[in-house]
């Protein structure tokens, strides 16, 4: 009987969807499992006084990585592309996103970050690296090569994110990124939307890309789960931030995040198809004042997704026409498809209200009507449609009185 092949060894000109089922398996050394052993351990023992004193051996402490962390962030890496020089895992997308920022920043240093940026990475810039003396400025996400004008002696790094997570505007990262490195800062990309599956950021000028793998990684909304993938020039900083800070994710989401990476070609391409189905069939709602979903042809990020991005996922927003916030309400109390919940990325649908006026301060948040949040999950086009339009006889029927 032959021995399994070991996956890990196939060629590296493999088709990212083949990528994403065979690397980061070596079924030589898992015994001829298909899936990696989860390593439960703190405790690495050395063999030899000599090895000890040498920290010799492939795994030295469990914090700092185990056959089960090493078979995700191989796969992760060959997602990201040949660009990636190593991927680090958090607990968490904020933790992520925070353990980036202190990687490359100290005090006294200048941060860009874009205006639609997830509200808690704000909150960290304004709280945290505020009290470390840090200072951030919020730029538009339309400002492309304008946001040189921005650039301080000090300016360390611009923090993007595409599209934004609420607002969905698509910023021009190949061109911010220009203007970045000649002023000698790292960009940081929020890939989380697209994942490295749509949009290879470290491909378009990107140092640093972040996902909260909470989301389409681990698709089921059983984990919380971070991953900071970064370039030759920003991967010792990354790392060596990762091991000050004592960062490391806990064996069973390692797991769970790796067995949803398998399938993660598959569900976006249904989140896809249901999603712009979806949002299509909500444009031409008389309740409806426009869809913010930048692989629509009218919306305004559209040439840029369409130039930068292979896919789209699930989520989008919608604007609805001005009413009363109890015909919004009785909306979102009619839908049972559509989840109420603050996540997306998992397998179900889900719908949040949500305003951004009080935290843009580079813009102005003035979209005409309500806004909601949607997404699409793997549940049938038409039992979201229905659903949907039972919401809006709802609406419409508490707009009236």
């Amino acid at each position: 009987m032959k021995p399994p092949k070991d996956a890990s060894s196939a060629s590296k000109s493999l088709d990212p969807r083949t990528e994403l089922v065979t690397s980061g398996r070596d079924t030589m050394a898992q015994k001829g499992f298909v899936n990696p052993p989860i390593v439960r351990g703190s405790t690495v023992l050395y063999p030899t006084a000599e090895d000890l004193h040498a920290h010799r051996g492939e795994f030295q402490y469990g914090r700092h990585g185990t056959p089960t962390t090493k078979a995700l962030q191989e796969a992760l890496m060959a997602l990201e592309g040949p660009q990636c020089a190593g991927v680090g895992l958090t607990p968490s997308g904020v933790s992520a996103i925070s353990t980036a920022l202190l990687a490359v920043l100290a005090a006294g240093d200048h941060l860009l970050v874009i205006d639609s940026v997830y509200r808690p990475t704000r909150n960290f810039c304004d709280g945290l690296l505020k009290r470390f003396g840090i200072e951030t400025t919020y730029f538009d996400p339309s400002i492309g090569v304008g946001i040189e004008a921005l650039f301080k002696a000090n300016t360390k790094a611009v923090l993007v994110e595409a599209p934004g997570s609420q607002s969905f505007e698509m910023p021009d990262i190949p061109a911010i990124a220009a203007v970045a490195h000649r002023k000698n800062a790292l960009v940081i990309d929020d890939n989380t939307w697209a994942t490295p599956f749509f949009h290879r950021s470290l491909d378009q000028g990107v140092d640093i890309s972040l996902q909260a793998a909470t989301k389409y990684i681990g698709g089921h909304s059983d984990i919380m789960f971070g991953t900071i993938s970064a370039n030759a020039q920003a991967w010792p900083v990354i790392s060596e931030a990762i091991r000050l800070l004592g960062v490391c994710a806990g064996p069973d989401d390692v797991f769970l995040a790796l067995r949803g990476l398998r399938t993660l070609a598959v569900r976006l391409a249904h989140h896809q198809q249901s999603g712009l189905e979806i949002a299509r069939w909500l444009a031409e709602r008389p309740e409806v004042l426009r869809v913010l979903h930048p692989a629509l042809e009218d919306d305004p990020g559209h040439a840029i997704w369409k130039r930068d991005f292979t896919g789209a996922s699930g989520l989008f927003s919608v604007v609805l026409k001005p009413a009363p916030q109890q015909a919004v309400d009785a909306f979102l109390d009619t839908v049972k498809l559509f989840g109420m919940g603050y996540s997306w990325g998992g397998y179900e649908s889900l719908v949040i209200p949500f305003d951004c006026t009080e935290y843009r301060s580079a813009t102005k948040w003035n979209p005409g009507g309500p806004t909601l949040r949607l997404h699409i999950g793997l549940e049938h086009v038409e039992d979201l449609k229905a659903d949907l339009a039972a919401g809006f006889a709802a609406f419409n029927a508490a707009a009236a009185k």
